[in-house]
C-alpha cells in the first residue's frame, strides 16, 4: 500500500512540468472514451487523423490499442502483439473483425486476429469489459470489436487520401492509399497500406536481432442500396505478412496470410418496433508458416505451419419497445484448426520426425446474444443482458487423436459444450458525474491449444505444453464499479473490477514425461486449479487551462493470485502516465511521460522474472496546411526521448523495448 500511495504522488507530482496532448489526446492516452459505461471506443477512422488527434497517427494498430488504459499488449516481437485485458489473455477474450469470428493458426500465438488488419480499414474499436463483451462471443475477459471502415450513402464524391511515414528506430517505413467514391445509391472504399521495418534497436543502441518484418494489406468495400432504408454491404480484406522477425522465440514467421470476406444485409427502421436488422454470413481463411531458417547453431531444424478456416453468420436486431432499448444477436461459426511439425535431423539417412501440434479440431459454435436497458428513475438506467451457446468439438485427424491418446487412452473424439454468460448494470447519470455498477458471471470453453495442443513449446517458462480434453469450462465471477465526475475544464474519474476464477486454467508440470523440444525444462499439462482471483483498479484526471492546454494523469494497480495465494503470471504492476498538450488554431504539440514500478509481485513458481521500474518520456507536434479542398497534414515526434534501455511485464522472455525513435507521418487528402 506504501508504494501504491507513493506511485500515485509520484506522477501527480510529475504532472506539473511536462507539455503533452490535447483534450481529445487525454482521451486516447487514458481511456479513448468518454467514461459513461464500461465500454471504450478508439477512434482510427481517416476523419481522426485528418484532425491530428493521435499522437502519431500512421501508427499499427497495436499502438493504438496499446493507448487504451483497460487493454495492454504481450510482444514476443516488433510485430502482432497479442491483446491482453482486465491482465487475461487473448484465449479469454472474444476478439473479432466487424463481428466476424476469426482464429489465429500459430500455435505460439505469432497472429493473434489484430494482426490481420490495419488502421486503413478500420474506423474504431469497441472495448467491452469484462461480461459486456459477450455479445460475439463466450468470454470471461471482455470483447474486442474492430469495426471496418464504410463510406455513408451520400453524394460525396471522390475522396482520396495518401499517406507516408518513416521512423528512424530500425528503418521503419510506411506508405497508405485510400480511395473512396460514394453516392445515394451506392459507395466503394478501396485502400492498401505497406509497412517495412528492419531491426529495431533498444536504448544504448543495443540492436534487437530478429526484430525485422515486412506487411502488405490491401481491402475493398462495397455497398448498394436496395431501397431507402435497405443496402447489401460486402468486404474482402487480403493481409500478407512475410519475414517477420520474433526475438523472443527460437523460431520465425516466413508467411502469415489471411482472406476475410463477408457479405451483409443491413435494414434500417423495419417496423415501428425494430429500429435495425442486420444479418451478415462471412468466411476467413488463415495460413501461418513457422521456420527456423535465418537462426544460427539451431539444434535441429523445424517447419511448423498452420492453417484456420472460418465459415460464420449473425442476425442481429435494435428494437425499442416502450421504455426498453431491446438487443438480440443470433451468431455462430465453424472453425478448422491444423497445425503440424516437421523435425529435420543434421544426417540426411535418418528419417524425418514428425507431428500434429493441432490435431484437425472441428468447433461448431452457435450461440444468442440479449440485451435489455430500460430507466428506472428520471437518473437511473438498469441494463442486463445474457449469451447462451452451444459448442460441439470434434478431431477430424486420426493420426492426431491416437497421439493425444497417448496421455488419455479413453478420450472420445469429439465433446459437447455448454456456456453461459451474463451481466447486469446499474448506471446513476447526473448533470456533472455519473456511477455505475455491475456484475456478472461468464464461462468460456479452453482454447484448442489448452484442450488439443500436443507438446507446444512455450519460451516464457520453456516447459513444453500438452492439451487436456477433460478440462471444464473456465469460468469467472465479477463485480465492477466507476465514478466520473466532469466539471467542465476539470474531469475526474476512477473503476475498480474483482474477479473470481474458478477452474482457471494453467499449466501444471508433469516429472514423468520428457519434453520433445531440445534445451525444455520438462512438460507441462494444462490443468485447471480451484480459482484464481483479478483485481484492477485505475484513478485518471485531466484539467484544461489558458483555453490552450490540457494536462492529464493517469495510475492503475492490478494484483493476480491463484487458490494457493501464489501470483499470476502476466499481471501489470502499477503503471502511470501525465501528459500535457498545447492545441492553438491549426498547430499542436504534447509532451507525455509513462512508467511502471517495479514488478515485485512476479509468478516465480510459473516461471516468471521481475521487471525493473522504468519512466519514458515522448514528444510530438503537427500542424494541418489547406489548398482548397486539398489538406495536407505533417506530425512529428521523438518517442523514449531520453533513449533509456527498459522492458516491461509484457515483453516476452524479458526483450527490450524500442529506445529513442524519430517519427515522421504525412497525410495528403483530396475531396
Amino acid at each position: 500500500m506504501k508504494k501504491l500511495i507513493f506511485c500515485l504522488s509520484l506522477f501527480c507530482v510529475s504532472t506539473a512540468g511536462l507539455y503533452g496532448q490535447e483534450e481529445e489526446g487525454y482521451q486516447s492516452l487514458l481511456d479513448t472514451s468518454r467514461v459513461v459505461n464500461l465500454d471504450e471506443v478508439i477512434i482510427i477512422s481517416r476523419e481522426e487523423l485528418n484532425h491530428q488527434k493521435q499522437e502519431k497517427p500512421l501508427s499499427s494498430v497495436d499502438e493504438y490499442l496499446e493507448k487504451s488504459q483497460r487493454i495492454t499488449m504481450i510482444k514476443r516481437g516488433n510485430y502482432a502483439w497479442e491483446p491482453a485485458m482486465n491482465n487475461m489473455n487473448s484465449d479469454r477474450l472474444s476478439v473479432t473483425i466487424d463481428g466476424m469470428q476469426i482464429f489465429g493458426a500459430c500455435t505460439d500465438k505469432m497472429d493473434p486476429v489484430t494482426s490481420y488488419v490495419d488502421v486503413s480499414n478500420l474506423s474504431e474499436v469497441r472495448i467491452k469489459s469484462g461480461q459486456q463483451g459477450a455479445e460475439h462471443g463466450s468470454a470471461v475477459g471482455g470483447g474486442i470489436d474492430l469495426k471496418l471502415q464504410k463510406s455513408d450513402f451520400e453524394s460525396d464524391g471522390w475522396d482520396v487520401g495518401l499517406d507516408t511515414g518513416f521512423e528512424s528506430n530500425g528503418e521503419a517505413k510506411v506508405f497508405s492509399g485510400e480511395f473512396n467514391y460514394s453516392e445515394e445509391k451506392y459507395f466503394v472504399n478501396t485502400d492498401v497500406i505497406y509497412r517495412k521495418s528492419g531491426n529495431y534497436y533498444a536504448g544504448g543502441d543495443t540492436e534487437v536481432l530478429f526484430s525485422q518484418y515486412e506487411k502488405f494489406n490491401i481491402s475493398a468495400t462495397g455497398g448498394f442500396r436496395t431501397s431507402d432504408k435497405g443496402a447489401v454491404i460486402g468486404s474482402l480484406i487480403y493481409d500478407r505478412a512475410n519475414d517477420v522477425g520474433y526475438p523472443a522465440l527460437p523460431m520465425d514467421v516466413s508467411l502469415a496470410r489471411a482472406v476475410i470476406g463477408s457479405v451483409a444485409y443491413d435494414h434500417k427502421e423495419l417496423t415501428d418496433d425494430i429500429s435495425r436488422w442486420e444479418s451478415k454470413l462471412y468466411f476467413n481463411s488463415i495460413k501461418h508458416v513457422m521456420d527456423d531458417t535465418n537462426r544460427p547453431d539451431v539444434p535441429i531444424h523445424m517447419d511448423m505451419p498452420g492453417w484456420s478456416d472460418t465459415y460464420g453468420f449473425y442476425s442481429k436486431m435494435n428494437m425499442q419497445k416502450k421504455e426498453h432499448q431491446l438487443l438480440v444477436n443470433l451468431n455462430g461459426y465453424y472453425n478448422k484448426s491444423l497445425a503440424e511439425m516437421t523435425m529435420y535431423p543434421e544426417n540426411p539417412d535418418e528419417n524425418l520426425m514428425f507431428m500434429l501440434t493441432w490435431p484437425d479440431v472441428r468447433t461448431l459454435h452457435t450461440g444468442v446474444y440479449a440485451e435489455d436497458s430500460f430507466s428506472v428513475s428520471e437518473k437511473g438506467t438498469l441494463r442486463f443482458s445474457s449469451r447462451l451457446a452451444y459448442q460441439h468439438e470434434k478431431i477430424a485427424d486420426e493420426f492426431g487423436l491416437n497421439s493425444l491418446k497417448i496421455f488419455y487412452p479413453d478420450m472420445e473424439d469429439n465433446q459437447n459444450r455448454f456456456l453461459v454468460n451474463l451481466s447486469a448494470e446499474y448506471r446513476i447519470q447526473n448533470e456533472r458525474s455519473s456511477w455505475i455498477f455491475s456484475g456478472g458471471y461468464g464461462q468460456r470453453a479452453p482454447s484448442v491449444s489448452e484442450a488439443y495442443g500436443f507438446f507446444l513449446y512455450n519460451s516464457y517458462d520453456n516447459f513444453d505444453y500438452i492439451g487436456n480434453p477433460y478440462l471444464k469450462n473456465e469460468k469467472s465471477a465479477e463485480i465492477n464499479a466507476s465514478f466520473n465526475y466532469d466539471l467542465n475544464k476539470f474531469k475526474i474519474g476512477a473503476e475498480a473490477s474483482y474477479f473470481y476464477m474458478p477452474d482457471y486454467i494453467i499449466g501444471e508440470i508433469v516429472p514423468d514425461v520428457s519434453p520433445m523440444t531440445i534445451g525444455a525444462d520438462g512438460v507441462k499439462i494444462y490443468t485447471a486449479l480451484n480459482y484464481a482471483s483479478i483485481v484492477n483498479a485505475g484513478i485518471r484526471f485531466s484539467y484544461r487551462f489558458l483555453e490552450s492546454f490540457t494536462l492529464a494523469a493517469n495510475a492503475g494497480y492490478n494484483l493476480g493470485q491463484d487458490d494457493s495465494g501464489n501470483n499470476l503470471p502476466l499481471i501489470s504492476p502499477i503503471q502511470y502516465g501525465s501528459s500535457i498538450s498545447y492545441k492553438k488554431g491549426m498547430f499542436n504539440a504534447a509532451f507525455e511521460m509513462l512508467g511502471a514500478t517495479e514488478q515485485t509481485n512476479f509468478a516465480e513458481e510459473y516461471g516468471e522474472s521481475p521487471t525493473d521500474a522504468y519512466t519514458i518520456f515522448n514528444l510530438n507536434a503537427g500542424s494541418r496546411f489547406y489548398f482548397g479542398s486539398q489538406k495536407l497534414l505533417v506530425k512529428a515526434g521523438v518517442e523514449n526521448l531520453f533513449d533509456v534501455f527498459y522492458s516491461t511485464y509484457a515483453d516476452w522472455a524479458g526483450i527490450p523495448r524500442k529506445g529513442r525513435n524519430i517519427f515522421l507521418n504525412i497525410s495528403y487528402v483530396i475531396k
